[in-house]
């Protein structure tokens, strides 16, 4: 029962040292992949975060003022379709009147 009992001790022991070998080497691969990353998105000169929310906001809010100005010429489209006939009504009878 002596013998048993340290060999299961070793190979609780062994089990426990390769359990946190494989954590370390986790840890190692995870922090050179990260590095890795990093480096590949230095040399393709990405934007940062803030960056492309600060350009995001500036776009959101350049496309309202386009909706609101796109609306007003609508609304002035509309005003000067609605006097030109007028208008020309007006410039024939001036011009028949004179005629006259």
């Amino acid at each position: 029962m002596q013998t048993e009992n340290k060999i299961l001790d070793d190979l609780a022991r062994f089990a426990f040292g390769a359990a946190g070998s494989l954590g370390d080497v986790k840890t190692e691969i995870e922090a050179r992949a990260k590095e890795a990353v990093e480096a590949l998105a230095a040399r393709m000169d990405l934007v940062t975060r803030e960056e492309f929310d600060a350009v995001k906001a500036l776009a959101a809010e350049a496309r309202g003022q386009v909706d609101k100005l796109e609306a007003r010429v609508a609304e002035l489209e509309t005003a000067i379709a609605g006097k030109k006939p007028a208008k020309k009504k007006a410039a024939k009878k001036s011009a028949n009147a004179k005629k006259s």
